[in-house]
């Protein structure tokens, strides 16, 4: 018997800023607490699920809308999906949202600044499009929106991300989806 309630975390924000950190991090924490979830990382869902999905509006669109349906398959079965993809739009994300019943989608702002995000740079995409090898990159040549009143908003410029962790799993406590200890 699940002992959470179904929901989607849906982490948006820049690439580099650290939402594949927490949702790993995350994903430990709440499996250590016999809490049901799944992982799903816009990075290697774009490597199956969505290969051939390029960076358009329209693809990253259909992209965010199959990471949906999935969380969505995850939640009938009473699991809480943690969702890390860019999602640079606010309309884009709207969509997304309008897919779950009423408190079953969580929008999580992984904050960094352009700044810091292009310092870490773990995959070396923001030095290829500073150097124009690769383009409609957000941030750089692509517009990002931040959420305006995200259900958690999260920087990972100020804090360590095992204390981001902890933030979320206590969110979830006062929220009824996940018992405390």
């Amino acid at each position: 018997m699940p002992t959470n309630k179904p929901c989607v975390l849906w982490f948006t924000g820049l690439s580099g800023a650290g939402k594949t950190t927490l949702v790993r991090e995350l994903s430990a924490a709440l499996q250590e607490r016999d809490v049901r979830c799944r992982a799903l990382d816009g990075d290697d869902l774009r490597q199956g699920l969505n290969a051939g999905l390029g960076f358009s509006e329209a693809d990253r669109m259909e992209n965010m809308r199959r990471v949906a349906e999935v969380a969505k398959l995850f939640l009938d079965e009473g699991y809480i999906a943690l969702a890390a993809l860019i999602s640079p739009l606010r309309s884009q994300r709207a969509a997304v949202r309008s897919l779950f019943k009423d408190g079953q989608f969580l929008e999580v702002f992984v904050d960094a600044p352009l700044q810091v995000c292009e310092e870490r740079d773990p995959k070396g995409l923001y030095r290829q499009a500073r150097a124009r090898q690769i383009t409609n990159f957000t941030g750089i040549d692509d517009l990002y929106e931040a959420p305006e009143n995200p259900d958690l908003h999260l920087r990972t410029d100020r804090e360590l991300p095992s204390t981001l962790v902890d933030t979320v799993l206590t969110y979830l406590e006062g929220k009824d989806i996940i018992p405390s200890i």
